[in-house]
Formats: C-alpha cells, structure tokens, sequence
C-alpha cells in the first residue's frame, strides 16, 4: 500500500520544474526505500541517524542497500546529536558520542551535520513554522550548512564526470 502510494505521489504529482526533490523516508530498509531506488533516478541519498546503537545498526543496513542499488550515499546526519544546557553551555551527549563519525568513517562518507536536541526545533514545528528559516534561531545556521554541503556535493557529482585535467609539458 505504502508503495502504490509513494508511485502515486511521484507519477501523478505535476512537480514543475525542479533543482531538488527531496523525499524524507521512514527508517529502515523497508519496501519504500527499496521501491523508491528502484523506480526513481536518484542522485543521492541522505542517512539520518541519532547516536543510539539501534539507529546506528539501522543506518548501517541503510548505507549497505544504497550500495547494493548504486544509489551514491551523500553522507550522514546525525539527529538528537547532543543537548546545549541552558544553565552552563555545555553539550550534553544524552544519547552517545561520536556514533555518526564512526559510521561514516568505516563506510567513507563525511558526517554533514549533528542536529541537536533543542526545544526550539519542536515549539517551530508544532506552529507549522520551519526554523531553518529564521535567521535568529541560532539552529537554522545547522540546517543551512547541511543544505550547503549537500547542494554542493550533489554539484560537484554531477560535474565530476566533466571535467578533464590535462597535464603538458609546458
């Protein structure tokens, strides 16, 4: 049923004309990943994880499907990463440390973001608000460096084929 759906979504939504589609999927290996990786040319994908072992584990079986079906992993974003305290400024890793970087460094793919856990980001989605958006909410700057670093990768995939260096002599 989620598949049909997600073939109804794609095939018979007049999108016009795009830089982007971005599709945000439930976690896991499930059918709409596979079915979305089967049926769309995808430039890349996204894994988004927290630092838990068992989100880890499931972003492990993310990255190794996208191998499978040649989908490119862009890199990974880590969610719920760590707590600013309000009263001293420090981060608090409520949920573990450094799980993104050693997922990414054994599948040799960066780390493009790690997203705190910050009341702000629930209080701008419950008024329907996107704080990526506000300039003031020191958060949107994370979300604007992400979206930076992914716009320029998927950039510099689509040129690399391109280029050619030629070396001479002279």
């Amino acid at each position: 049923m989620a598949s049909g759906a997600l073939n109804q979504l794609l095939n018979e939504t007049d999108w016009g004309e795009l830089d982007y589609l971005i599709v945000d999927m439930p976690p896991g290996t499930g059918d709409i990943q596979l079915t979305m990786s089967q049926k769309v040319p995808a430039s890349g994908t996204v894994i988004v994880t927290t630092p838990q072992d068992l989100a880890l584990a499931d972003a492990q079986k993310g990255i190794a499907m996208f191998n499978k079906v040649n989908v490119p992993v862009l890199g990974l974003i880590e969610n719920m990463s760590h707590y600013i305290c309000t009263h001293c400024g420090e981060a608090n890793h409520v949920f573990g440390k450094d799980g993104a970087e050693k997922l990414a460094h054994k599948h040799g793919v960066p780390v493009l973001s790690h997203i705190p856990l910050a009341i702000d980001i629930r209080e701008y989605s419950e008024q329907g608000k996107l704080i990526a958006s506000d300039n003031t909410a020191a958060i949107s700057n994370t979300y604007s460096a992400a979206a930076r670093l992914i716009a320029s990768t998927l950039f510099y995939q689509q040129h690399q084929s391109s280029v050619e260096i030629v070396i001479t002599e002279d």
